[in-house]
Protein backbone atom coordinates (compact mmCIF):
# COMPACT_ATOMS: atom_id res chain seq x y z
CA UNK A 1 0.00 0.00 0.00
CA UNK A 2 1.48 3.43 -1.06
CA UNK A 3 1.83 6.35 1.69
CA UNK A 4 -1.18 9.14 0.73
CA UNK A 5 0.58 11.96 -0.02
CA UNK A 6 -1.05 14.49 2.04
CA UNK A 7 -2.04 13.14 5.76
CA UNK A 8 -6.19 14.47 6.25
CA UNK A 9 -7.43 15.72 9.29
CA UNK A 10 -10.70 17.95 9.62
CA UNK A 11 -8.90 21.48 10.62
CA UNK A 12 -5.79 22.68 11.42
CA UNK A 13 -2.06 22.84 10.65
CA UNK A 14 0.01 19.29 10.04
CA UNK A 15 3.55 18.47 9.83
CA UNK A 16 4.80 15.03 9.18
CA UNK A 17 7.82 13.36 10.50
CA UNK A 18 9.16 11.45 7.10
CA UNK A 19 9.65 7.34 7.03
CA UNK A 20 12.39 8.75 4.69
CA UNK A 21 15.19 11.28 3.83
CA UNK A 22 13.71 14.49 2.25
CA UNK A 23 15.44 17.98 1.89
CA UNK A 24 13.01 21.14 2.24
CA UNK A 25 12.35 22.16 -1.55
CA UNK A 26 12.93 25.97 -0.58
CA UNK A 27 16.04 26.14 0.88
CA UNK A 28 17.19 22.24 0.60
CA UNK A 29 17.60 21.37 4.13
CA UNK A 30 17.68 18.20 5.21
CA UNK A 31 17.25 15.23 6.03
CA UNK A 32 14.17 16.82 7.06
CA UNK A 33 12.57 15.25 10.68
CA UNK A 34 9.75 17.17 10.27
CA UNK A 35 8.42 18.97 7.59
CA UNK A 36 5.39 20.73 5.78
CA UNK A 37 3.56 19.44 2.39
CA UNK A 38 2.48 23.03 0.66
CA UNK A 39 1.35 22.38 -2.45
CA UNK A 40 2.88 18.55 -2.12
CA UNK A 41 6.35 20.12 -1.71
CA UNK A 42 8.24 19.58 1.48
CA UNK A 43 8.62 22.23 3.40
CA UNK A 44 11.45 22.29 6.43
CA UNK A 45 9.36 24.03 9.61
CA UNK A 46 11.40 27.40 9.24
CA UNK A 47 10.71 27.82 5.73
CA UNK A 48 6.58 27.10 6.42
CA UNK A 49 7.29 29.63 9.47
CA UNK A 50 6.65 27.39 12.51
CA UNK A 51 10.16 26.94 13.56
CA UNK A 52 9.51 28.80 16.82
CA UNK A 53 7.45 25.94 17.67
CA UNK A 54 8.24 23.19 20.50
CA UNK A 55 7.49 19.44 19.84
CA UNK A 56 5.62 18.13 22.88
CA UNK A 57 5.37 14.25 22.22
CA UNK A 58 1.79 12.49 23.10
CA UNK A 59 1.18 11.05 25.71
CA UNK A 60 0.10 13.66 28.22
CA UNK A 61 -3.43 13.86 27.39
CA UNK A 62 -4.36 16.97 29.81
CA UNK A 63 -0.95 18.97 29.32
CA UNK A 64 -1.40 18.45 25.17
CA UNK A 65 -4.72 19.40 25.22
CA UNK A 66 -3.99 22.92 27.45
CA UNK A 67 -1.03 23.81 25.17
CA UNK A 68 -3.09 23.69 22.31
CA UNK A 69 -5.88 25.99 24.49
CA UNK A 70 -2.78 28.13 25.26
CA UNK A 71 -0.96 28.81 21.89
CA UNK A 72 -2.31 30.48 19.18
CA UNK A 73 -0.43 28.69 16.68
CA UNK A 74 -0.04 24.75 16.85
CA UNK A 75 0.12 22.13 14.60
CA UNK A 76 -0.66 18.31 14.88
CA UNK A 77 2.55 16.03 14.30
CA UNK A 78 2.38 13.10 12.12
CA UNK A 79 4.11 9.78 10.93
CA UNK A 80 2.52 7.13 8.51
CA UNK A 81 2.12 3.60 10.22
CA UNK A 82 2.60 1.14 7.33
CA UNK A 83 1.48 -1.61 8.91
CA UNK A 84 -1.73 -0.13 9.58
CA UNK A 85 -1.89 1.74 5.96
CA UNK A 86 -2.35 5.39 8.39
CA UNK A 87 -1.30 8.01 9.36
CA UNK A 88 -0.82 8.30 13.31
CA UNK A 89 -0.57 11.41 15.38
CA UNK A 90 3.06 11.42 17.11
CA UNK A 91 2.24 14.69 19.28
CA UNK A 92 1.79 18.56 18.86
CA UNK A 93 3.70 22.34 18.16
CA UNK A 94 3.09 24.61 20.23
CA UNK A 95 4.30 27.87 21.18
CA UNK A 96 6.82 27.59 23.84
CA UNK A 97 5.37 30.10 26.69
CA UNK A 98 2.04 28.74 25.47
CA UNK A 99 3.59 24.99 26.74
CA UNK A 100 4.93 26.46 30.13
CA UNK A 101 1.56 28.25 30.68
CA UNK A 102 0.13 24.90 30.21
CA UNK A 103 2.44 23.19 32.50
CA UNK A 104 1.58 26.00 35.27
CA UNK A 105 -1.84 24.63 35.20
CA UNK A 106 -0.50 21.21 35.50
CA UNK A 107 1.92 21.67 38.24
CA UNK A 108 0.61 18.95 40.05
CA UNK A 109 1.93 16.82 37.57
CA UNK A 110 5.73 15.74 38.65
CA UNK A 111 6.76 14.97 34.59
CA UNK A 112 5.55 18.47 33.75
CA UNK A 113 7.71 20.13 36.50
CA UNK A 114 10.40 18.02 35.16
CA UNK A 115 10.37 18.98 31.51
CA UNK A 116 10.17 22.72 32.77
CA UNK A 117 13.27 22.50 35.01
CA UNK A 118 14.98 20.80 32.12
CA UNK A 119 14.01 23.56 29.82
CA UNK A 120 14.87 25.90 32.23
CA UNK A 121 18.34 24.78 32.84
CA UNK A 122 19.19 24.90 29.29
CA UNK A 123 18.22 28.79 29.38
CA UNK A 124 20.99 29.23 31.73
CA UNK A 125 23.91 28.40 29.74
CA UNK A 126 26.50 31.60 30.31
CA UNK A 127 27.55 31.70 26.81
CA UNK A 128 23.87 31.44 25.41
CA UNK A 129 23.16 34.08 27.72
CA UNK A 130 26.17 36.35 26.54
CA UNK A 131 25.33 35.74 22.74
CA UNK A 132 21.38 36.41 22.85
CA UNK A 133 22.86 39.76 25.14
CA UNK A 134 25.31 40.72 22.14
CA UNK A 135 22.11 39.80 19.16
CA UNK A 136 20.29 42.10 21.19
CA UNK A 137 22.26 45.29 21.55
CA UNK A 138 22.81 44.73 17.84
CA UNK A 139 19.13 44.99 17.50
CA UNK A 140 18.94 48.48 19.15
CA UNK A 141 21.59 49.86 17.30
CA UNK A 142 20.16 48.89 13.75
CA UNK A 143 16.19 49.70 15.45
CA UNK A 144 17.11 52.38 18.25
CA UNK A 145 13.26 52.52 18.68
CA UNK A 146 12.93 49.20 19.38
CA UNK A 147 11.94 48.74 23.20
CA UNK A 148 14.64 47.04 24.92
CA UNK A 149 12.37 44.26 26.23
CA UNK A 150 11.75 43.53 22.92
CA UNK A 151 15.19 43.75 21.48
CA UNK A 152 15.87 40.68 24.55
CA UNK A 153 13.12 38.38 23.49
CA UNK A 154 13.96 38.78 19.57
CA UNK A 155 17.46 38.50 20.73
CA UNK A 156 16.46 35.27 22.88
CA UNK A 157 14.33 33.65 21.05
CA UNK A 158 16.49 34.06 17.64
CA UNK A 159 19.62 32.15 19.26
CA UNK A 160 18.26 29.16 21.00
CA UNK A 161 20.88 26.66 20.64
CA UNK A 162 20.10 24.10 18.45
CA UNK A 163 16.92 25.26 16.96
CA UNK A 164 18.47 26.02 13.33
CA UNK A 165 16.57 29.69 13.72
CA UNK A 166 18.39 32.72 12.22
CA UNK A 167 20.28 33.42 15.53
CA UNK A 168 22.32 30.28 15.63
CA UNK A 169 23.33 30.35 11.82
CA UNK A 170 26.68 31.01 10.39
CA UNK A 171 25.47 35.09 9.86
CA UNK A 172 23.64 34.97 13.32
CA UNK A 173 26.67 34.37 15.23
CA UNK A 174 28.63 36.84 13.54
CA UNK A 175 26.23 39.01 14.10
CA UNK A 176 25.62 39.76 10.45
CA UNK A 177 23.19 42.88 9.52
CA UNK A 178 21.12 40.50 7.26
CA UNK A 179 20.39 38.16 9.97
CA UNK A 180 19.88 40.20 12.64
CA UNK A 181 17.17 41.92 10.09
CA UNK A 182 15.70 39.00 9.39
CA UNK A 183 15.05 37.88 13.10
CA UNK A 184 13.10 41.37 13.75
CA UNK A 185 10.96 41.20 11.36
CA UNK A 186 10.18 37.42 12.12
CA UNK A 187 9.66 38.86 15.71
CA UNK A 188 7.32 41.72 14.20
CA UNK A 189 5.51 39.40 12.11
CA UNK A 190 4.54 36.63 14.90
CA UNK A 191 4.23 39.59 17.51
CA UNK A 192 2.28 42.95 15.72
CA UNK A 193 0.55 41.40 13.28
CA UNK A 194 -2.55 38.76 12.81
CA UNK A 195 -0.25 36.40 10.73
CA UNK A 196 -0.56 33.66 13.12
CA UNK A 197 -4.32 34.08 13.67
CA UNK A 198 -4.40 34.11 9.46
CA UNK A 199 -2.38 30.74 8.86
CA UNK A 200 -4.75 29.02 11.74
CA UNK A 201 -7.68 30.25 9.71
CA UNK A 202 -6.23 28.87 6.56
CA UNK A 203 -5.31 31.61 4.67
CA UNK A 204 -1.96 30.64 2.35
CA UNK A 205 1.91 31.53 4.00
CA UNK A 206 2.39 33.42 1.18
CA UNK A 207 -1.08 35.54 1.41
CA UNK A 208 -0.82 36.18 5.04
CA UNK A 209 2.63 37.83 4.34
CA UNK A 210 1.48 39.77 1.78
CA UNK A 211 -1.60 40.82 3.87
CA UNK A 212 0.89 41.85 7.07
CA UNK A 213 3.27 43.05 4.82
CA UNK A 214 2.80 46.74 5.72
CA UNK A 215 2.19 46.39 9.19
CA UNK A 216 5.72 44.85 9.54
CA UNK A 217 6.95 47.82 7.22
CA UNK A 218 5.43 50.24 9.24
CA UNK A 219 6.87 48.72 13.04
CA UNK A 220 10.25 48.50 11.39
CA UNK A 221 10.01 52.36 10.38
CA UNK A 222 8.81 53.20 13.51
CA UNK A 223 12.29 51.26 15.35
CA UNK A 224 14.12 53.00 12.65
CA UNK A 225 13.01 55.98 13.30
CA UNK A 226 13.65 57.11 16.52
CA UNK A 227 17.45 56.29 15.65
CA UNK A 228 17.43 59.53 12.51
CA UNK A 229 15.28 61.90 14.80
CA UNK A 230 17.94 61.68 17.55
CA UNK A 231 21.02 61.75 14.92
CA UNK A 232 18.92 65.34 13.46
Amino acid sequence: MGIPSTPHLTHGLVVVQPLKHQRCSACRRGPLSLLVLENGAPRCLNCADLGHLVLLPRGDTALTRRSREESVLSAVVVRFNRRKGRYERQGVLVEEAALVRAEERCLADAEARRRRRARDARRRGVEDERFAASFAAEILRLFPGCPAERARAIAAHASVRGSGRVGRSAAGRALSEGAVISAVVAGVRHVDTPYDQLLMSGVSRYEARRRIAPAVEGVLREWQGAGEEDAG
